[in-house]
């Protein structure tokens, strides 16, 4: 089949290369001139694991174009995979897939299935099937269809290729698309949920805000866990068992962050609200979330005289391992809280990058030992697993002081303080 996705950010990218994996000739399609350039150039823009590697395999099936009329002119399938960021309210800014359906309606010619796999609020794609027939396009010539993405950044190729679900929602008289859909995702195994616009709308939502809940209750019983001496780790081990719990997303730390699931929470509780319920328990995620970098500091400021004298060595800047991706990436909200309080910041991560906007007394450093070289103080912001190998016996050689703050709940506290070096966690028993 002959595909055409617009937008080459990361689930547009990822989306691209397994579909040509899959066999179908992609057509991916954005406005950034320089970006596509690049793409063509062989350079990805953006690290995830196997990324390139798909890519370059699939090269003879990918073109990559600023052109949306060749795109469509091309494909008979068009998947939208704009960005959809928060607005400073918390609502969805849909400033993008607007102007793409915009831009799509002057080039539709032939029978077109739309896929809306950007993350929209309950009722968008219903009004995006609307605003097309008001920019004139017939019925006859489209169909629209909601089809979230459910990737976890770090696995998104596995996770795309190995889907548990595939969530497709339908117009009521849409008779035409789900065996388009079928053949569009044949050779990936796994059970389809059939449901209406709004109804795969909200299964995205659902599924992102429920995530965020069991991170947030994590680390809210590793504070209770903390004043009465329990082991969070126990805790979260023993209730993972049970299979109405499981044991994912069950590590405390410093929370959550990313493209996904802040924007989303925000944008459901906004959704809540025009219709006029409180969402307490999606407050609740989100209070809990916003202050757990708070807690470490004060950790801290309870471990040292003066935290302004410390040198601290921060090892992760991005919001979750195996991604170069900062977006609300708490390790980068800590290290900002830290230079705020004066200290110098030695920071490092195998790939992502600190944005210019840091204070002088912060730096990235090129290596690992670089930043732990003299430092009083060592952080784990990002549980990269090299991090949680680290040869302690060399690190404490480096180190001028002993502290280790493990805010990611990652490593053991025995192999840290066998060495002469001083453990932090929270809930840590």
């Amino acid at each position: 089949m002959n595909v055409c996705i617009v937008g080459t950010g990361y689930v547009g990218l990822t989306t691209a290369a397994v579909l040509a994996e899959l066999g179908h000739q992609v057509y991916c399609v954005d406005q950034n001139h320089d970006k596509i350039e690049q793409l063509n150039r062989g350079y990805i823009p953006i690290y995830e694991p196997n990324l390139k590697e798909i890519i370059e395999k699939n090269r003879d099936r990918l073109t990559f174009t600023n052109g949306l009329d060749l795109g469509i002119k091309h494909a008979s399938i068009v998947i939208i995979c704009v960005g959809t960021p928060s607005l400073t309210d918390g609502r969805t800014d849909l400033t993008y897939i607007q102007s793409a359906i915009d831009h799509l309606a002057l080039h539709i010619d032939s029978y077109k299935t739309i896929i809306i796999k950007s993350t929209v609020p309950p009722g968008t794609t219903e009004q995006l099937y609307i605003q097309l027939l008001e920019k004139g396009v017939p019925n006859h010539l489209f169909s629209i269809v909601a089809n979230p993405e459910f990737l976890r950044e770090g696995s998104a190729i596995f996770d795309m290729l190995h889907a548990d679900k595939i969530v497709i929602g339908l117009r009521p008289d849409d008779q035409r698309s789900l065996p388009i859909m079928k053949s569009l995702y044949a050779g990936i195994s796994c059970p389809y949920v059939i449901t209406s616009l709004t109804g795969a709308e909200m299964i995205k939502y659902a599924s992102n805000a429920f995530l965020a809940t069991k991170i947030s209750f994590i680390n809210e019983m590793a504070r209770i866990c903390d004043a009465v001496g329990a082991n969070i780790h126990d805790v979260a081990k023993g209730i993972g068992y049970d299979p109405r719990i499981g044991p994912h997303f069950l590590q405390a730390g410093l929370g959550y962050g990313g493209s996904c699931f802040p924007k989303d929470v925000k944008s459901l509780e906004q959704v809540a609200h025009s219709q006029k319920i409180t969402p307490h328990l999606l407050q609740a995620v989100q209070l809990i979330n916003d202050s757990q970098v708070n807690l470490y500091i004060q950790k801290l400021q309870q471990a040292v005289n003066h935290l302004s004298d410390q040198t601290i060595a921060v090892l992760g800047i991005a919001f979750k391992p195996n991604t170069d991706d900062t977006r609300h990436s708490p390790a980068e909200h800590l290290i900002r809280k830290l230079s705020e309080a004066g200290c110098i910041v030695r920071a490092y991560d195998p790939k992502a990058k600190l944005d210019s906007s840091h204070q002088p007394n912060v730096t990235q450093t090129d290596t690992l030992q670089e930043a732990v070289e003299g430092a009083d103080i060592l952080i784990i912001a990002t549980d990269w697993q090299e991090f949680q190998q680290l040869n302690w016996r060399e690190i404490k050689a480096r180190m001028n002081g002993p502290i280790v703050l493990d805010a990611r709940n990652c490593l053991r506290r025995q192999d840290i303080e066998q060495w002469g070096l001083q453990y932090i966690g929270v809930g840590c028993g």
